[in-house]
């Protein structure tokens, strides 16, 4: 981790939502996990990560999520068709803890189910979840990362402008040695970008 970074974040007194022609990005409800563990125990859902995640994995996952919005007023919402789909996965903005050298760093991420796939909702979501970043918490830069078979995830990042630095490229901490899924691209959108 960089030691001489500090990253200062605002925060609100109350959840923020965003929304877009086709989402809406909200605080997650109880009644948004079954849907959540469904998605993440489907293997097709979870191929770029190490596993599919149990149950109790998952509304951990999503309790966590749920928490850092109430205490923030934003970070991975829970996305929202309206009149489609009352949960279609997560969007937004993470506080990434990892031990790598681009932390601290504000991540932009996603995770969707297979329904709400081939769309461009994510990349959607994400264009609004950015730009509450850099218009509301004044952040200069924001990170995405995934494996480097990742290629949809990727271009999704392309998609939104971030760039693509091989020497940034890291093998993920929490993924052991000799796994195929832990070396990571990590890409970058700065606020000039947008």
């Amino acid at each position: 981790m960089a030691a001489d970074r500090v990253l200062v974040l605002r925060t609100f007194d109350a959840p923020r939502e965003l929304r877009t022609r086709r989402t809406l990005l909200r605080q997650w409800k109880d009644s948004d996990l079954p849907a959540w563990c469904a998605m993440n125990a489907d293997a097709q859902v979870r191929r770029f990560f190490p596993a599919p995640l149990g149950f109790e994995q998952a509304v951990q996952e999503a309790g966590r999520m749920r928490a850092a919005i109430t205490q923030r007023g934003w970070g991975m919402w829970a996305l929202e068709l309206p009149g489609q789909l009352p949960f279609a996965g997560t969007v937004g903005l993470h506080v990434t803890t990892i031990d790598a050298p681009f932390v601290p760093t504000v991540e932009l991420g996603w995770r969707l189910c297979r329904e709400a796939w081939g769309r461009g909702l994510a990349t959607e979501a994400a264009q609004a979840a950015a730009q509450f970043a850099f218009e509301h918490l004044q952040l200069d830069e924001l990170t995405a990362y995934t494996a480097e078979e990742n290629l949809p995830s990727q271009a999704v990042m392309q998609r939104l402008g971030m760039q693509h630095d091989a020497a940034d490229d890291f093998d993920h901490p929490l993924i052991a040695a000799g796994q195929p899924l832990r070396r990571h691209r990590l890409f970058r959108l700065r606020r000039a970008a947008t």
